[in-house]
């Protein structure tokens, strides 16, 4: 199986683990048609028999958690069905939390079953969508469930407007449909060039997976774990994206994304083309508007000295934790609390004085369109994890915070000779076999969870095709001669940066190191003398496959529960990677030239845990709660070079050029 940890350091083994098509079956119908009649049998009878208080042995909170949600039911305080959710929205949040807690402390899966039939009947459907996710991703009763792909379980927050109005139009002749889906705005917006990287729903799944694996309102007093480097987690995250999307814009002869601030007007509006399934269309923002207060959330100027506070710690070397202590961030696991802080999560040393930079920001920017509440808009696309990509703003928004960190990193040391060489082990070369080739193609996906339906009246098949983008497969080669004499691990890092900036000027060793994509990281055995390694493009541990259409999962699972058979699905079980599709960036048609590096360090050293190079018991959160490797994410190009002859005169690294083409190739729906 190959199990993914998003950005960090994987494994791929022989074991093999089957999913339980009981399981797999009722999660697949607690979501079909999440917004109507259950067509399960089986569970709908469980809507109105279950009690879900009828046994508190069957929680492992003795059945607070039930106690207080049914308390909350039944004095009728629950936001009503067929309402907008939004996860920013504090109340709203506050009741999925309540449900996911419910499903989170059930010790059994007849009572986390009986519970999700019970509360998909009488609680809001975003809420206990977000619930029901959150609970599958953390439960240990769901080991091996595969979600459905989120785009066609709410296919309204992924899909443009006027599709789904011609989707409603199918369904209310009933006739089958297969409807061409475009992205945003027009050719005379220089942004529509990199709609393709925002608008991608494999984009906007990877970064609400992420959201939802390592979710800012975890508290380890109620969970079974703690999330390890969970703050460094969310810098490198939003780090990639940022520079992914600016090596997007270079290869369509943009200028790299300009950083939002508080003061400054923001130059770029934006019509989303998208609505809810209830609560009317999301709102707009027009061209080059300023920031103003938004009422209920938050001052312009208490967001620039929220920026100003976390800004001085980082000058002076620490933070100051609520109880008055300092807490020192100038090492390598500084960047694990001000990722805490700027998010910010539970796990922030102190909320109360640096604020929730992060989650404060994307309201008071999606507020924009109408901040003082004159008009009764729902929330922007900024509040939603699900739909904040589409909007180029996201990328400004997260350019300024991503300056903020690399402020920090580089008040870091540079990393010296004897933390970065390898002894004894030289990489002699590294190139790529294949062509570094880029196209767009058509994506079909289902729509039938987007309209109203009703149990009496047949489906038809309704579905929506994208263009999104793809690559031809290709392997990295590297070279590397081990002079030890014997058998060594090793950690294989590969990177590449764009070699020049929009002006074409070459990026300094500074600059390239700064906007790296991190392509790949895994462990390897290296021999004495020469190896030659050959890594696939399709084996990147960052990366993930589309999950399987939601039919195919019914039908799968449907077929495995008649047949008493297994179901093999591990493949899928996290869609918490990029796509592996947007493993390099689109290039262009003279060929983009990138720095290709690899670099490989002592593997024995990078453990963080015994035995992690033999050892196949991995899971989400990395080997036994921690994270498997034990350097700083995008090591060793996180921190600011002095001398470059220190980098250059290091054997275990290698770099060269290669080009990245993009010749317009476009293999359309049939």
């Amino acid at each position: 199986m190959k199990a993914i940890v998003l950005l960090c350091l994987l494994a791929f083994t022989g074991l093999v683990f089957a999913s339980d098509p009981h399981k797999q079956h009722d999660v697949n119908y607690m979501l079909w048609k999440v917004n109507e009649e259950m067509r399960d049998p089986a569970m709908k009878a469980l809507e109105d028999s279950f009690d879900p208080e009828g046994a508190s042995a069957h929680y492992d909170d003795g059945g607070a958690s039930i106690h207080k949600l049914m308390q909350e039911l039944q004095q009728h305080r629950l936001l009503e069905q067929k309402h907008w959710f939004s996860l920013f929205n504090t109340r709203q949040r506050h009741e999925a939390l309540m449900l996911y807690d419910v499903l989170e402390h059930s010790s059994d899966w007849a009572t986390f079953t009986g519970n999700a039939a019970y509360f998909r009947k009488r609680m809001n459907e975003g809420e206990f969508v977000y619930a029901l996710y959150a609970a599958v991703l953390h439960s240990s009763l769901t080991q091996h469930v595969v979600l459905p792909p989120l785009y066609e379980v709410t296919p309204h927050m992924f899909t443009n407007s006027e599709v789904i109005t011609e989707a409603y139009r199918a369904k209310m002749t009933q006739t089958p449909a297969k409807i061409k889906s475009s992205f945003t705005g027009s050719q005379s917006n220089p942004e529509q060039r990199v709609a393709y990287f925002g608008e991608d729903i494999g984009m906007n799944t990877h970064h609400v997976m992420w959201h939802l694996e390592f979710p800012f309102w975890w508290d380890d007093s109620h969970e079974s774990h703690h999330l390890d480097r969970k703050g460094e987690n969310f810098f490198w995250v939003h780090h990639q994206l940022t520079v992914r999307f600016d090596a997007e814009r270079l290869s369509n002869h943009l200028a790299p994304v300009e950083e939002l601030h508080w003061e400054d007007p923001i130059h770029e509006g934006f019509a989303p083309h998208t609505m809810y399934k209830y609560g009317g269309n999301f709102p707009s923002r027009p061209d080059e508007i300023i920031f103003e207060d938004v009422d209920g959330v938050a001052r312009v100027r208490d967001m620039i000295i929220t920026e100003n506070r976390i800004r001085d710690a980082i000058a002076h070397g620490y933070v100051t934790a609520k109880d008055g202590s300092k807490i020192n961030i100038r090492d390598s696991h500084g960047i694990d609390v001000l990722g805490d802080i700027i998010e910010s999560s539970t796990y922030s040393p102190n909320t109360q004085y640096y604020g929730a930079l992060h989650n404060t920001a994307h309201v008071m920017l999606g507020r924009q369109g109408d901040p003082h509440g004159k008009y009764d808009l729902p929330p922007g696309v900024l509040e939603h994890f699900e739909t904040a990509t589409r909007d180029p703003a996201f990328f400004r928004l997260h350019k300024y915070m991503d300056n903020i960190f690399k402020e920090h990193k580089h008040s870091l040391p540079a990393y010296t000779k004897e933390e970065l060489e390898f002894t004894g082990v030289a990489v002699d070369s590294i190139g790529v076999e294949g062509p570094l080739e880029t196209y767009f193609e058509d994506f079909e996906y289902s729509l039938l969870n987007a309209v109203d339906d009703t149990v009496e009246i047949d489906d038809v098949e309704i579905s929506t095709f994208v263009p999104r983008l793809n690559h031809k497969d290709f392997s990295v080669n590297i070279d590397v001669t081990n002079n030890n004499g014997a058998t060594v691990d090793g950690t294989v890092r590969i990177f590449a940066y764009p070699r020049f900036d929009n002006n074409h000027v070459k990026f300094t060793l500074n600059e390239g190191f700064w906007n790296a994509i991190e392509l790949d990281k895994f462990w390897v055995k290296l021999s004495p003398g020469a190896n030659h390694i050959v890594r696939k493009s399709s084996e990147s541990t960052l990366t993930v496959p589309d999950v399987p259409s939601f039919k195919s999962l019914i039908e799968q699972a449907d077929a495995a529960v008649a047949g008493g058979s297994d179901l093999h699905l591990e493949e899928f079980e996290s869609a918490l990677g990029l796509p592996n599709r947007f493993l390099v960036p689109k290039g262009n048609s003279n060929g983009m030239e990138f720095v290709l590096i690899a670099f490989i360090s002592d593997g024995k050293a990078d453990a963080a845990v015994e035995n992690l190079h033999t050892n196949t018991e991995f899971n989400h959160y990395g080997l036994e709660g921690k994270y498997p490797d034990n350097r700083p994410h995008g090591y060793p190009l996180d921190r600011h070079i002095d001398d470059e002859r220190v980098i250059h005169e290091l054997p275990n690294w290698s770099h060269s050029i290669v080009k990245v083409f993009n010749h317009g190739e476009h293999i359309h729906h049939n």
